[in-house]
């Protein structure tokens, strides 16, 4: 195949990929459903792409660096200090679940979907996985209680790389096997347990040695991403050579070491290594589903077994797997059932289960070429399933949490304690979060929501859940602390949802905070905290107006002094609209429109 036929593939799985999670974020169906249809349209139905013809014998690196990478990700976001936070819950689920669920998935692999021993075995332990990639964007638009959240999403992350071991396990067992026939456990067992064991600590070794250099300027900031991206792929590549697919204990074990070490940098190395995350995902979702073969699919289409096997693996494996693992716990029995049939599985087990069909196809072991269509099939059924049923099983077993995206506000003021009163008047989950223990008086003197520390502080993330809170205002009187409070949680809220007082003179004075590290700048009058903490001690107040089609925005602009700002739009279903510099959002009827006004624009509405 010639170059720019490559050339040609690696854009066209580019642009699929991420053109599939771009049209997932519009339309708000799952990016897995998406990516897997522009796959299967661009590789078996009308053959623009061909990985195999286009790659050869690079596709089976290409895949397994690739897995790698998303493992080592996976591993970066599992930090133990927040897992303690979830209970002894995900803790029987990381240790009793894996069990009991592998022995499930492979009993049901082999005596209702059919497959051989070693497939059914190999395909129990990566059916562990749950896929946080699914889970946490499920259960944030759900809006689930926090304890069941944390226990899904604890577990995904966990089960991710759990699940990948449990694959290799059974792997490198029956590739022994097959090399000799005759051999017993125990002559298979040890040496598999020493190069896991080995491979673990040379990426625990190769993580330590990156947070020793990282701090200490050993490395040049702008070669941090890029030392740790080749190191990640040369451990791979390293314990690999000690057994195969080792690299993936590795690399494992390297991003949870990473994780749980005080080093600085990481913090900005995040946004990279998710950006690296989706691209990854979206390429080897694509190359996967374009591999597929007609004769592969053949099995899925004309026997009673896969849908037999995937209808157990809803209603059998999975609950069973669950209730067996929190028999004793305090976890109650509604959350314990919900639990049981939130599962939906991800990109890693169609990753790891196209990497071990390749390799079961090599050792000759038959039924490995299903493996790839059948996990597909898996995602797809599992993401539907839990996905379109997730918010109306939560409500049957009463596990909803606030259904209105709620309000975070930074820095405790005379300001902000009067706009959490009125957030909550309107229904509005809002939460005043400070490091003052005195300035938290006034909001604690008024029964608000609060939290004691600093936002900013890691310690914050370990201990308090942000997920219910899908905007920020930063209003303390420290403009550039606000600044700095927008740009930290921009990423993760979204540069449109993070927002400050104070004037956004633009880039044309020297004197002012630049627009990209600032939040987005409430008021059109330019509102700093001195200026409105001033105006609540003059006796100003938020008003509320209710629109509506007689009642219209214009009429209730009529009704407030000139004076006035508009703060915010409410509409029905609970968003928040903020009028900024930038941005003025169009009432319509049904929204609740807050404005900032004086004592007498409050005289004149109530006349």
């Amino acid at each position: 195949m010639s170059l720019e036929t490559q050339a040609i593939t690696i854009a066209a799985v580019g642009a699929l990929g991420i053109g599939a999670q771009w049209a997932a974020w519009r339309t708000g169906w799952p990016a897995i459903v998406l990516m897997l249809a522009a796959g299967f349209i661009a590789g078996p139905i009308t053959g623009l792409i061909d990985p195999e013809a286009a790659f050869g014998d690079l596709l089976d690196p290409m895949i397994s660096i690739g897995v790698a990478l998303i493992l080592f990700e996976g591993g970066l976001s599992l930090d133990l200090r927040e897992l303690r936070h979830s209970g002894k819950a995900v803790w029987r689920l990381a240790t009793i679940g894996v069990l009991v669920g592998w022995t499930l998935g492979a009993l049901s692999g082999y005596y209702i979907a059919g497959l051989v021993w070693p497939v059914a075995v190999l395909f129990g332990g990566i059916l562990i996985v749950t896929g946080p990639t699914v889970v946490i964007p499920l259960l944030r638009q759900a809006n689930i209680q926090t304890r069941p959240n944390s226990i899904l999403k604890w577990e995904g992350i966990v089960n991710d790389p759990t699940g990948a071991l449990c694959a290799v396990i059974a792997y490198e067992y029956f590739r022994r096997l097959n090399e000799f026939p005759n051999a017993s456990v125990f002559d298979v067992a040890p040496p598999l347990l020493i190069a896991a064991v080995l491979a673990g600590l040379i990426g625990y070794a190769s993580a330590r040695l990156i947070a020793w250099l990282f701090p200490r300027g050993a490395i040049p900031e702008y070669l941090k991403v890029p030392v740790l991206f080749i190191a990640v792929i040369g451990v791979f590549v390293l314990t690999n050579q000690i057994e195969h697919e080792a690299g993936l204990v590795a690399v494992t074990v390297m991003g949870v070491t990473l994780a749980n070490r005080e080093v600085s940098s990481m913090r900005s190395i995040h946004p990279f290594k998710e950006n690296i995350a989706v691209i990854l995902v979206s390429g080897i979702f694509i190359l996967l589903a374009a591999s597929l073969k007609w004769d592969e699919l053949t099995y899925l289409q004309t026997s009673w077994r896969p849908l037999a096997f995937l209808m157990a693996l809803l209603f059998l494996v999975r609950p069973a797997t669950v209730l067996i693992s929190l028999l004793g716990t305090d976890i109650p029995w509604n959350e314990r059932l919900f639990v049981a049939w939130i599962a939906p599985r991800g990109i890693v087990l169609v990753a790891i289960s196209g990497l071990f069909a390749l390799r079961l196809g090599e050792l000759g072991i038959a039924g490995g070429q299903i493996l790839t269509g059948l996990s597909f099939a898996v995602v797809v059924v599992t993401v539907i399933a839990h996905g379109f049923s997730v918010d109306f099983v939560a409500r049957l077993l009463k596990v909803k949490g606030d259904t209105r995206p709620g309000v975070l506000l930074v820095g405790s003021t005379p300001w902000t304690v009067a706009l959490a009163k009125e957030m909550r008047a309107v229904g509005t989950p809002v939460l005043i979060v400070d490091q003052s223990w005195q300035r938290l008086g006034r909001a604690r003197l008024e029964g608000l929501p609060l939290y004691h520390g600093e936002i900013l502080n890691e310690a914050t993330e370990h201990n308090l859940d942000l997920s219910p809170y899908q905007v920020l205002v930063a209003a303390t009187e420290n403009e550039a602390y606000n600044a700095l409070v927008c740009n930290e949680f921009a990423h993760e809220i979204g540069r449109d949802m993070v927002y400050q007082l104070g004037e956004n003179e633009g880039s044309e004075s020297r004197t002012s905070l630049p627009e990209s590290i600032r939040g987005r700048a409430l008021f059109e009058d330019g509102f700093d905290a001195g200026a409105v903490n001033q105006r609540i001690a003059d006796g100003w107040i938020f008003k509320k107006t209710k629109l509506s089609e007689e009642f219209d925005f214009a009429d209730a602009q009529e009704k407030l002094a000139e004076d006035a700002s508009l703060l915010l739009l409410l509409r029905e279903s609970g968003t928040l609209r903020f009028f900024t510099h930038a941005v003025r959002p169009k009432p319509r009827a049904g929204d609740t429109v807050i404005s900032f006004v004086p004592p007498k624009s409050a005289q004149k509405a109530s006349l």
